[in-house]
Order: C-alpha cells, then sequence, then structure tokens
C-alpha cells in the first residue's frame, strides 16, 4: 500500500480506535524496585494506626482485583486511568466537583519520593495537578492508601461523559501486544480525533500529552469546537461537569475547574509549538520505537491514512500533525450539567491567563519534586474537609487522636 503524505493524512472519524482491548501483558513489564526502610517500633505502630484508622474507607484487596479484571479494553482502562486523574474526585457529591490533593510535610527527597514511586513512567495527569491545587494532604492521602469507591453521583458523571464522546466517536476494538501498541493507539487517537475537528467543526476525549516544566503530562479534554466563523481558525477547549443538585459551584470548584482547562491549552499549545521531545518521550515511557507494531494496529494505521508499521513511524504522522495545527483559542468555556436531566444550569467563559496556570503548576511540581513542605487547605476553604474520607486521620484535624505524629511516617523516604 502506498504511503500517503505524512501531513495529510486521509483520516475517517468513524473509523477513530476508542475502545481497544488488551489481551496479553507487554513483555516490557518489569516488578519495580521496591524500597527497603529501618523504621522503629515506635513509627511502625504510628503506621499501623493510620493504616488502620483509613481502612475503612476504601474496597477490599478482592474487589479491587474483581474490578480490575472487569476493564475489557485499553482504553477504558486507559480512561479510568486517565479518569481518576483527569477528573477529580467529588467532594461534594457531584462528579469533577472537587480535586484529590498533594503532599506530606518533609524535606526535598520525600516529595521527589512521591514523583519517583507514584508517576514513574507514567508522567503526571492533569487531575494530579487540579487534585494538588484542591488540598495537598488529601493528595498524599490518595497516593498511599489509594482513592475510594467511585461514588454513585461519580457514576452517573463519567455514565454522561461516555455518552456526550459516543455521539461523535465511533469506537473499534482492537488487541494490543506491548506497551507500544499502547502508546501507537493514543497517537493514531489523537491524530483521527484532530482529523475529525478539521472536517467537522468538533471532537470529544482527546488524548493530549505534553512536557511541561520539566515533567511529562497527560489528559484528556472533553470537547473541542472549530468556530464556524471562517476566519476564526483557534479551535477552543470545553469542559463539562455535571451536578447532582441544580446549584452553581463554589468558587474553589471554579477555580478548580479552569486551572484543568488552561492546563488542557497548555498541553494543546506546547503540542501545536512543535515542542514535542521525541527522545524524552521514549526515554521516560521506556519505549522501543523500532519494535513492529501489532498486525492489528498496522491495519487499523492504514486504513485510518497513515500508513504505519513502528512506533517511530507513527510519531512522524503525530508531528506532522501537530505542526499543521492552531493554538487553541483564549477563551475557554466551562459548562455545568444537571445529572437529573442533563439540563444546562450554566456556562462560565474565562480567558486563558497564562502566568496564572504557568505559577499553579510550578507550585504543583514543587510539592511533587519535594522542593517545599505541604500546604494544608486554607482557613476559609476548610468546610473541603466535611466532605473528605481522611478528615478523621487529617493533621488538620483536632480531634484526631494520631495527629501529632501520622504526617510523619506517611512522609518518609522511600
Amino acid at each position: 500500500m502506498a504511503e500517503p503524505p505524512p501531513s495529510t493524512p486521509n483520516l475517517s472519524p468513524q473509523d477513530r480506535i476508542e475502545k481497544p482491548t488488551a489481551t496479553s501483558s507487554t513483555n516490557k513489564n518489569k516488578s519495580p524496585e521496591i524500597p527497603i526502610e529501618i523504621v522503629s517500633d515506635e513509627e511502625m505502630a504510628l503506621i499501623e494506626a493510620a493504616l488502620a484508622a483509613a481502612r475503612s474507607s476504601f474496597s477490599s484487596p478482592s474487589r479491587l482485583q474483581k474490578n480490575a479484571r472487569s476493564i475489557q479494553s485499553i482504553t477504558q482502562l486507559s480512561k479510568r486511568k486517565l479518569s481518576t486523574e483527569e477528573r477529580p474526585s467529588s467532594t461534594c457529591g457531584d462528579i469533577e466537583d472537587a480535586g484529590g490533593a498533594c503532599s506530606s510535610r518533609k524535606r526535598n527527597r520525600v516529595f521527589e519520593s512521591l514523583l519517583h514511586r507514584f508517576r514513574r513512567n507514567r508522567g503526571l495527569s492533569v487531575t494530579d495537578i487540579t487534585g494538588t491545587e484542591w488540598c495537598e494532604k488529601q493528595m498524599e492521602y490518595y497516593l498511599v492508601f489509594g482513592r475510594p469507591e467511585v461514588s454513585k453521583a461519580m457514576k452517573a458523571g463519567i455514565a454522561r461523559h461516555t455518552v456526550l464522546e459516543e455521539e461523535v466517536v465511533k469506537r473499534v476494538e482492537v488487541h494490543l501486544r506491548t506497551v507500544e501498541d499502547l502508546w501507537a493507539v493514543k497517537l493514531m487517537n489523537f491524530m483521527t480525533g484532530v482529523n475529525q475537528l478539521l472536517f467537522e467543526g468538533l471532537t470529544r476525549e482527546l488524548p493530549l500529552i505534553g512536557f511541561v516544566e520539566g515533567v511529562w503530562m497527560v489528559g484528556v479534554v472533553d470537547e473541542i469546537r472549530m468556530p464556524a466563523i471562517e476566519d476564526e481558525k483557534s479551535p477552543t477547549l470545553v469542559e463539562t461537569k455535571t451536578r447532582a443538585q441544580a446549584t452553581l459551584p463554589s468558587e474553589p470548584q471554579l477555580r478548580n475547574a479552569r486551572l484543568q482547562l488552561m492546563c488542557y491549552k497548555y498541553l494543546w499549545d506546547n503540542l501545536v509549538a512543535n515542542e514535542f521531545p521525541c527522545r524524552q518521550f521514549l526515554d521516560f515511557f521506556s519505549l522501543n520505537p523500532h519494535s513492529n507494531l501489532s498486525e492489528e494496529i498496522v491495519a487499523h494505521s492504514c486504513k485510518s491514512g497513515f500508513a504505519a508499521e513502528t512506533l517511530d513511524d507513527l510519531m512522524r504522522y503525530f508531528q506532522n500533525t501537530c505542526s499543521m495545527l492552531p493554538q487553541a483559542h483564549d477563551r475557554l468555556l466551562l459548562r455545568y450539567e444537571l445529572q437529573e436531566d442533563h439540563s444546562l444550569l450554566h456556562e462560565f467563559d474565562f480567558a486563558f491567563d497564562a502566568d496564572w496556570v504557568k505559577g499553579q503548576t510550578q507550585c504543583t511540581l514543587e510539592f511533587w519534586r519535594g522542593e517545599r513542605e505541604v500546604k494544608y487547605t486554607a482557613e476559609e476553604e476548610r468546610w473541603k474537609c466535611k466532605y473528605c474520607q481522611f478528615a478523621s486521620v487529617c493533621p488538620t484535624n483536632t480531634d484526631s487522636i494520631i495527629k501529632p505524629s501520622l504526617s510523619s511516617p506517611l512522609s518518609s523516604p522511600s
């Protein structure tokens, strides 16, 4: 099959690969190195006390294993990962109405170990950024203990996003053999989604990846619209939130959602500015660019208009695709829907603030890199604690029995 010009792939939105299925594990996965640390009997007692206090909030290991086995496709798996990362957990019973957040009170190497221990070979998600902005201590607990079960309200929000996606995307299942196959599908989905945006004026659930402030960051933007005005070429990024009650979000919730959308624009603009460092990408995610993709992936790539046999082939198409895209519009759109009937509660149109989002991102990365101590939720926003499952063991809770020493064992260096 003749290879079409990389800069003009003959993509078909109807053939977009959205639900690849994993039937075998990649041979590149290796058991992580488990750090060993000597702790005193007193420290161990404190750790056990903290675990006992938090254990009741989470699913049992058997249930978690059962849930993991129930995932039927790689895109569902990726989407779950990115949605638990891309969509902050609800603190008010509403999907995405609030975020989890970040860190611990220790020295530099402690914070650095969070990035190394929990986001190695994965990169930070946009939800890691928004979650950190919401409450840093809560994020630390999420990292150490894991997130709780998805609530009924959160399931309703996830279901709504699935419906919105299926309105414009046809999913095609493929089987994956390697991690290179996984990333090939992500790149293909991006290019197919971009093609749909350019030709149809709309795409949804578009995966983004970028190298931001020295770290790899991933995200999935809800919706991108091309303007109807012919002279206007900048696409508009849209985020849809759902609420269980017909009320507007609080200012901290709005601030968190604005940060999320601005991060997406930050990633998009970095991509189209041709700032995608391929070598660093391959090294960080431990990818072999010359590894042959599965026959099924190769077949789908040919059908989509970019004949590729290796990840390296697809990356060239990916770079060419990014180079012909305009920067996102400086106006961003945040929508709130009522879960009950999907009626529109309100739309917030706001301007991108490059300095603000860069400052927020840098502040978050200081935590993940271990460059400062944890910042607890501000006094005027302590109402968030009422909805946090870790409130009873958090040092900010004066009634907590283990308050004085809880942060110390949880923050022990790896």
